[in-house]
């Protein structure tokens, strides 16, 4: 793809290869009865990763056990099956197997092969171009693409699949240290490469902390690793037991704190009969979305402020076997957490020097190098994506509520512009939804919003054709 004067033509555009995209390009091939010209667009070598799941490291473990992570919501023992197709954990039994928390990149590999599998026998003509999109206007009745090398391409609808953005260190200074004392979390192999006699500090407690703390310590870190955070709330552990027998309907109805104290009392009634809180939260978890779009504007931001850093604690857990190496770090001192407000860093001679307040006094640390584990940026107004920035700059796209993600329709996936108007020919997933749908990052979402994205494609795709 190389000729920059002339823009040519296809059906549809899929932005981003992460799991998103693969996802969303797996269910064109599975639907699609016409010869659609599809092009999915990602700089990455290789498909299907992202940030989540390009990490080769075995100890980077699925945070769902794998027998929910189908890619196929008719086929939920589709991930187990591939499992068993590639001879991996021969030893388990079915059950034992669906409920195993595998390496994230067993994920991604699947969905590279279930794409291939798919391509064999749909008429689609899928490519992959490995550019990224610059911007996206609307041009004659299609949106016009351009890409890094100039190329420009006119598709007749577009699925932005971007996937998430790494948030910035929230730390005066750590701009102006060397690269080689910091990396971000999802940076697998910078992250390895701090490994040594050093201490070292981590921004961050959720789950991007956990990835690094297993990384280093895996490569060999006997420093004491340092996790600073404002609130010092690390995942729970998933838990076996049985599961919880309540409605959780009723709590749609009910305003934010009443739904909060009505979880709170059916975790207390579980825990008398022996079963885990854990259940509890797994009942409700079909209604991630409607939890959420049921609060009025008020409590949403009411539990953006005061509620999220506990739900996320409570609704994101890790598998227990990394809870417990967490648990026994913590334990010997190898892994200490601070609540603190980060003050700045510095480089010294030896190092790094942060400084930070604790319970309004004044500390520092001396370090030998530093993390970014602050995780997912939502907020719309901190995305580094050129493609974003160029939509919301000039109102093709606005901000989700409460400046989160980019707007798009409450019960569709129509990106929504700076006048409130839906674009019939753009669909908007992932983690760009969370503002409207706030449950928008899990593969329990991705596979169902990536399905709703193909079919409303090759609808309208297949409708338009002579």
């Amino acid at each position: 793809m190389n000729d920059t004067a002339t823009p040519h033509r296809i059906d549809l555009a899929i932005i981003g290869g992460g799991a998103a995209g693969a996802l969303t390009a797996l269910h064109l091939l599975r639907h699609a009865k016409a010869p659609l010209q599809v092009q999915l667009f990602e700089p990455a070598s290789t498909l299907a990763e992202g940030i989540a799941y390009a990490t080769p490291a075995p100890q980077h473990l699925l945070n769902v056990p794998a027998g929910r992570m189908s890619a196929l919501p008719d086929q939920p023992t589709d991930f187990t099956d591939h499992l068993r197709q590639v001879d991996a954990f021969p030893q388990d039994d079915d059950a034992s197997l669906a409920g195993r928390f595998v390496p994230r990149r067993h994920y991604a590999a699947y969905l590279r092969q279930r794409l291939a599998e798919a391509g064999e026998g749909s008429p689609v003509q899928l490519q992959v171009v490995p550019q990224a999109v610059l911007s996206l206007r609307r041009h004659a009745g299609a949106a016009r693409l351009e890409l890094t090398d100039g190329t420009v391409v006119d598709a007749g609808h577009v699925v932005l699949a971007c996937g998430n953005s790494v948030r910035p260190i929230p730390l005066a200074g750590a701009d102006a240290l060397p690269h080689h004392c910091i990396a971000e979390a999802w940076d697998y192999d910078g992250v390895r490469l701090l490994a040594g006699e050093q201490a070292i500090g981590i921004i961050g407690s959720g789950l991007s902390m956990v990835d690094s703390v297993v990384a280093l310590f895996a490569a060999g870190q006997s420093g004491v690793l340092h996790v600073f955070s404002r609130h010092a709330l690390m995942p729970l552990p998933h838990a076996h037991g049985a599961p919880a027998s309540y409605d959780p309907q009723p709590l749609l109805a009910m305003p934010l704190r009443t739904r909060l104290r009505t979880l709170r009392r059916h975790a207390r009634e579980a825990a008398a009969q022996g079963i885990p809180w854990q259940s509890v939260m797994e009942r409700i978890r079909p209604l991630g979305k409607a939890l959420w779009q049921t609060l009025d504007d008020a409590d949403q931001r009411r539990f953006l402020r005061h509620g999220v850093r506990h739900w996320d604690v409570h609704r994101h857990r890790i598998a227990e076997e990394v809870h417990v190496q967490l648990r026994d770090a913590l334990a010997d001192g190898r892994l200490q957490l601070h609540r603190v407000r980060l003050q700045g860093v510095v480089e010294t001679e030896s190092g790094l020097r942060l400084s930070a307040l604790s319970h309004g006094a004044a500390v520092q640390w001396d370090l030998g190098a530093l993390v970014n584990a602050t995780g997912v940026e939502t907020r719309a107004e901190g995305l580094r994506n050129p493609l974003l920035r160029q939509l919301l700059a000039e109102g093709i796209a606005r901000p989700g509520p409460h400046g989160l993600g980019l707007d798009s329709q409450a019960a569709g996936d129509r990106l929504i512009d700076a006048d409130g108007n839906a674009d019939d020919a753009i669909g908007v997933l992932g983690s760009l939804r969370i503002g409207t749908l706030w449950e928008s990052l899990a593969v329990p979402e991705l596979r169902q919003q990536a399905e709703d994205a193909a079919r409303h494609a090759v609808r309208e795709l297949e409708a338009a054709m002579p």
